[in-house]
């Protein structure tokens, strides 16, 4: 476009405009030559005029200097006055807590370049002038995944032309952001073997996101600014659900593109709440198995609060219960397999013997006659007592790499003259946290501590080898959290060894559909927790799935995140899914 028909255009369309061209700068009237925002963002990842004094022209499109809000305002070209060049940005933010202008005017300033963080912007603003009213300049339309860095629109105003997919709400109640992409995401070594091809998927993954943010520098925002209408037990905003109509700024924060919307964005609940899986019939085995998320009673009288882990009060805990009875009892097991227990012995006051109370007069738990291990939670067994009946005595690990031995049992259902072994196990999570030498992250995918997980996995079935193998015995199922994706090491061990992954036998888990995991981890899906049945079990296992109650929920929602959300029912009440096999034995 030449200069002229750009005067013309501008003419026609009844726009307040200056011509941007690269100038040095001048504190000039409203329509004096002024540096081209274009010119100041350039081609680059930073701005080549970084230190420089710059006098710039735009239009106001989104004014954050409320109280909390970043402490200042995007500038943005008007559309008659852009450069044409996808590779550049047409936009800045302003830092300043002047008061002149608000959206759709055309305001005059004299700034400093900087980068900040990643994001260019003007500071130590001079006079800030307001040139007229004019006309927010279009939102240009974008999709994810990104063809390329979305530098180019940093700053702007975008649209995002198809719904996204919300894939992760850590930080949804801390900083009031959710992450979205174009679909879910999957851990890569849930599909991948570990190596170069799982850490590119997993950057590629990081890559195609964008964060909807609500405009505020502040923590734990009030009111919780999504969903619209209000974060609570009922209205929930769950992992899968779509956002359509997102409209807003581009701006980068954090590490992390964000839009800071201008309009209420659209959600729908595409990941609607599940129905309890209903039992095949009275003679099925169902075993749920189900990381607890510290499962502690203080003192086992009602005191004791807070403890190392777990609820940081009586209520807290009362509310943590009241989920993990309904999490653990609304599928109708017969037994159950859980994890982050409260390592307290088996007296009237422990964890577990409170659990089992909790679950009703018919729920009984397996004591252990060794060690349990030197960690502050254990696993930990239980079981109806009107439907199964323990074989034998129960079986604990005498030593493990980690502290946290596995439980082994048999059990016999009333109808059937076999048994199973269910032996429940926890290995050592991914935080790298005291990591060193071979359990330090080797960059493969598989986070810390993959090494201690590996040996622990072989040393568990060197121990299930020596175990005795009665004619009663129809298999073993191992089952617990395992720490590792599907195709991570400790779990390929026990492949190899001829145990099958139950859940991925009956819903393998593919990039484009998962649909059963039990765990999310920044902005991924995945399985870290697993029912393995050995091939000699496998042709009585009728059945196996994740019961999604948890990971997909806003951990804002957990009974110890504030502010503490009433919330009836199963949800959050951990953070891992349970897992549920049935089983049919002759």
């Amino acid at each position: 476009m030449t200069i002229l028909s750009r005067l013309l255009l501008n003419a026609a369309l009844g726009l307040v405009t200056t011509l941007c061209i690269p100038t040095q700068a001048v504190a000039e009237a409203c329509g004096a030559p002024a540096t081209a925002i274009h010119a100041i963002q350039g081609s680059g990842a930073a701005s080549p005029m970084v230190g420089q004094t710059v006098t710039v022209e735009g239009i106001l499109t989104q004014d954050c200097r409320h109280k909390g809000g970043f402490g200042g305002f995007y500038l943005q070209q008007a559309d008659t006055e852009t450069d044409q060049d996808p590779a550049t940005s047409e936009a800045l933010f302003i830092y300043t807590r002047q008061a002149a202008g608000k959206p759709g005017q055309r305001l005059r300033l004299t700034g400093t370049v900087k980068e900040y963080h990643g994001l260019t912007e003007l500071v130590d603003i001079g006079k800030l002038t307001v040139c007229g009213e004019g006309r927010l300049p279009r939102p240009i339309e974008v999709s994810l995944p990104w063809s390329q860095p979305p530098e180019s629109l940093e700053n702007m105003r975008i649209r995002f032309a198809a719904p996204l997919t919300v894939i992760d709400h850590y930080n949804l109640a801390l900083y009031g952001e959710l992450a979205l992409a174009a679909e879910d995401q999957v851990i890569p070594t849930e599909y991948l073997a570990p190596g170069p091809a799982a850490v590119r998927q997993a950057r590629n993954n990081h890559q195609h996101r964008v964060f909807l943010d609500d405009g505020l520098a502040v923590r734990n925002p009030d009111p919780v600014p999504w969903p619209p209408g209000g974060l609570d037990g009922q209205n929930t905003v769950r992992a899968g659900d779509t956002v359509s109509q997102l409209q807003g700024v581009l701006d980068f924060r954090f590490g992390q593109w964000r839009v800071q919307p201008d309009r209420q964005p659209v959600f729908k609940a595409s990941n609607e709440r599940p129905q309890p899986p209903g039992k095949p019939d009275d003679v099925h085995l169902r075993i749920v198995t189900l990381n607890l998320e510290n499962y502690f009673n203080g003192n086992g009288q009602g005191a004791g609060f807070p403890t190392a882990r777990g609820a940081e009060s009586l209520a807290a805990f009362q509310d943590q219960s009241q989920r993990l009875v309904a999490a653990l009892t609304l599928p109708d097991p017969d037994i159950l397999a859980v994890t982050e227990l409260e390592n307290d012995g088996y007296g009237p006051d422990s964890a577990v013997a409170e659990l089992a109370a909790q679950l009703g007069a018919e729920w009984r738990f397996v004591a252990t006659p060794g060690d349990d291990g030197s960690d502050a939670i254990r696993s930990a067994l239980l079981y109806r007592t009107d439907r199964v009946t323990p074989v034998g005595g129960a079986d604990r690990q005498p030593s493990e790499p980690m502290g946290r031995p596995p439980l082994a049992q048999m059990f016999q259902a009333r109808h059937s003259d076999q048994a199973v072994r269910i032996v429940v196990t926890h290995l050592k999570s991914k935080s790298c946290r005291n990591a060193s030498s071979k359990d330090s992250d080797q960059k493969d995918g598989q986070g810390c501590f993959n090494h201690r997980r590996t040996r622990a996995t072989d040393a568990m079935l060197r121990w299930l080898d020596s175990l005795p193998v009665p004619d009663v015995l129809a298999g073993t199922l191992i089952t617990g959290d395992l720490n590792s994706y599907a195709q991570e090491d400790p779990v390929q061990v026990l492949f190899q060894q001829g145990f099958t992954s139950l859940v991925h036998h009956f819903h393998p888990c593919q990039p484009d559909h998962c649909p059963h995991h039990s765990y999310r981890y920044r902005g991924g899906k995945g399985s870290l927790d697993y029912a393995l049945a050995s091939a000699s079990l496998m042709p009585h296992v009728t059945h196996a799935q994740t019961w999604n109650i948890n990971a997909d929920e806003p951990r804002a929602l957990g009974y110890d995140q504030p502010p503490r959300i009433p919330v009836s029912g199963p949800w959050r009440s951990s953070d891992h899914n349970p897992v549920i096999t049935d089983i049919r034995l002759p």
